[in-house]
């Protein structure tokens, strides 16, 4: 028997019967709101913003409106099991927390207490390379918990080779490469405040700390700061990488190899071609190309593509178990969630980031159970049907 995650909604009515009232609202589509009030422009633009008019992030949120859930009646939902198996691991329930750089914006305690969040829930924690604090100071946060380490590739081979021993050293146990973000995209909210953490030594902890960065600077990080940061501009991203260019990562990484961001049916049958173990069906939350497919409509045609050859996982638009219930009758076997973890950190710490793990997957839990679905595993398209458009 699975932990049963809906008993977080009684919990927090015995607690009512002292007079206690969540921190924040259960409704986790208000916390964006919340974040805009609370925190200066620059942190919330980066996080909440995307690229052009925003369409793509709505396209999201709009796909997965469009897919309605159909319930089943009289099937014994008493039992709930929320565990699936992903890359080899058995987890709690379908859910990871996405990569999201540059967390000390947020909150002071930045990705480790959102890592300590996601290792009490039991969830992963994936960390990614433009986080504001060392992958090992992260990964000591957490202990023995599950997490797994995303990588923009850089031009330089030898800072991707440093990258990749130290995430394994540190106990990553899944490398997560993004794809779609050769270049950063156009963002109005960012462009708009001049706001660009990683010019100012932000969200640049892992190159600063990394000695084959390092090896390239002609003086220590501390000495001239703004050398440093030209040399990580210069070699964050590639443009130039191309299929054959997975190669190497698989001669330097010896666990599962998951590629972010393919949209394209095409694009995920390279994947397998190419040996990888996964992919995440994923526009980086409509942060990249404005105008994008809508990652639910992106997803079904990707399982359909391999999903008999490696594990679909899926991103972008995610803020309901609801959500989280149509993402997996769609084909995908787990869901990555970013903003709303990140909008709790920023409210609450990791108090925050825990509050929204819960919500999300006791909604997940009472939705599973209220469609008639003891498992993930029952789920699938026969459960939902698409309004038109």
């Amino acid at each position: 028997m699975g932990k049963h995650w809906a008993d977080f909604q009684y919990e927090i009515y015995l607690n009512g019967m002292s007079g206690a009232v969540p921190r924040l609202p259960t409704d986790l589509t208000r916390l964006e709101e919340l974040t805009e009030q609370r925190l200066g422009p620059g942190p919330v633009g980066y996080v909440a913003g995307s690229a052009g008019d925003g369409s793509t992030a709505r396209a999201n949120r709009a796909a997965l409106g469009r897919h309605r859930i159909v319930p089943r009646m009289l099937r014994d939902v008493h039992e709930r099991d929320l565990s699936v198996d992903v890359l080899g691991r058995s987890l709690p329930a379908p859910l990871a927390l996405a990569p999201v750089g540059v967390m000390s914006i947020m909150h002071p305690d930045a990705e480790c207490a959102a890592a300590r969040a996601a290792a009490a829930q039991g969830v992963p924690f994936t960390l990614s390379s433009a986080s504001s604090t060392p992958m090992e100071q992260v990964a000591e946060a957490m202990g023995d918990a599950e997490r797994w380490f995303q990588l923009y590739w850089p031009k330089d081979p030898e800072v991707a080779r440093s990258f990749l021993t130290r995430a394994k050293a540190a106990g990553f146990t899944a490398l997560v490469v993004t794809l779609d973000t050769p270049m950063l995209a156009w963002r109005p909210r960012d462009l708009d405040q001049a706001y660009l953490p990683f010019l100012h030594g932000v969200g640049t902890a892992n190159y600063f700390s990394d000695p084959a960065f390092q090896a390239g600077l002609a003086k220590p990080v501390l000495e001239d700061p703004n050398a440093a940061v030209m040399h990580f501009v210069g070699m964050f991203s590639d443009p130039a990488k191309t299929w054959p260019d997975l190669a190497f990562l698989r001669e330097n990484w010896d666990g599962p190899i998951v590629l972010k961001g393919i949209l394209h049916p095409a694009d995920a049958r390279a994947a397998a071609d190419a040996g990888m173990d996964a992919v995440v069906v994923s526009n980086h939350g409509g942060r990249q190309v404005a105008g994008s497919v809508g990652a639910a409509d992106a997803l079904p045609r990707v399982v359909e593509a391999v999903g008999d050859r490696l594990t679909v996982l899926f991103d972008s638009g995610i803020r309901t178990g609801a959500d989280i219930f149509k993402a997996l009758a769609l084909g995908a076997k787990a869901v990555l969630v970013g903003r709303p973890y990140a909008y709790g950190l920023g409210l609450d710490g990791q108090a925050g980031v825990e509050h929204v793990i819960r919500c999300l997957l006791a909604e997940l839990d009472l939705t599973l159970a209220l469609s008639g679905h003891a498992t993930p595993a029952t789920i699938g398209p026969a459960d939902l049907i698409e309004e038109s458009a």
